[in-house]
């Protein structure tokens, strides 16, 4: 008998170690499958085998562990902004040639000052603005070139505030055959022309960014000597309308303030004799061309 219970120890001593290699060698089993966190074994896997080891992160718990980063644009992509070269509140010889030439393009009708006035700064806005270039009354290096192309040095007399010699506008080809009113916004002018020919030549400004004046190819619909405005009423003498709404007229306004103030779309001439002269001598159907 005594033999016979020391057989059933042994057996069933023997079937337990048997079910605890069988546990432990699917638990070891199942933490390999999983790549660990690093080469240097952990305190949880180092030694005999665990009954419960450290369960290694999953792939989907490590992309969400990772730190999200924003791309920020690179310094390659990033256009630095051009260099100020005057700014309002600055004086000295190079202000006084930018207000001269911002006077040979109509866009400064005060003496050169060699100071950087408010009076320059809305100058220095209305011709970035008109241009496409960002209006902030300062000008850059962007804003200096674009008007040196447009204009001439300077003479002695311009920088006195003696004179303007305004550059002869660029004529449209569309200009160039029959009876036409010739209108460059790129210089302020209107250019009476007859086949070719340049007969007057007169300042001009136009509407404002809200109430811009239409560009392209027109005819004279009606004339008004002594007209007023049925909408703003406003006097328009000597109205010729070529757009809708939209004429060629004399305005007390832009003699006063100059380029400092703006059409409601019309196309405003300042000298009253020569736009008095231009009335008499246009047609109903003549052409009108509005260009940059």
């Amino acid at each position: 008998m005594l033999r016979k219970n020391v057989g059933l120890r042994t057996l069933a001593a023997a079937a337990a170690m048997a079910v605890a290699a069988v546990t432990a060698g699917c638990k070891a089993e199942a933490t390999t499958d999983a790549p660990p966190a690093d080469n240097k074994p952990s305190a949880a896997t180092s030694g005999p085998t665990s009954a419960s080891p450290t369960p290694s992160p999953s792939p989907t718990a490590s992309k969400s562990a990772e730190p999200f980063h924003t791309p920020s644009p690179s310094a390659s992509t990033t256009k630095p902004a051009p260099k100020v070269l005057m700014a309002p509140g600055a004086k000295g010889e190079q202000v006084r040639e930018l207000q001269a030439r911002l006077a040979q393009i109509g866009w400064f009708d005060d003496k050169p000052t060699g100071t950087y006035g408010p009076v320059t700064s809305t100058a220095v806005k209305g011709f970035q603005g008109k241009r496409g270039l960002p209006a902030t009354g300062s000008t850059d290096t962007v804003t200096w070139q674009r008007l040196l192309g447009m204009t001439t040095k300077p003479t002695r007399d311009e920088l006195d505030g003696k004179d303007v010699n305004k550059p002869k506008a660029k004529l449209d080809p569309r200009c160039m055959t029959g009876r036409v009113m010739c209108i460059s916004k790129t210089t302020r002018t209107l250019s009476w022309m007859i086949d070719g020919k340049v007969l007057s030549t007169m300042d001009v400004r136009f509407g404002s960014q809200y109430t811009p004046t239409r560009e392209g190819v027109f005819n004279v619909g009606w004339k008004s000597r002594d007209h007023v405005s049925t909408i703003y009423d406003t006097p328009m003498p000597y109205a010729m309308f070529f757009s809708g709404g939209q004429a060629v007229h004399y305005s007390s306004d832009f003699a006063a303030r100059g380029y400092n103030g703006a059409s409601h779309g019309c196309v405003n001439v300042r000298d009253k004799g020569k736009i008095a002269a231009l009335f008499d001598q246009v047609r109903t159907g003549d052409k009108v061309v509005v260009y940059w």
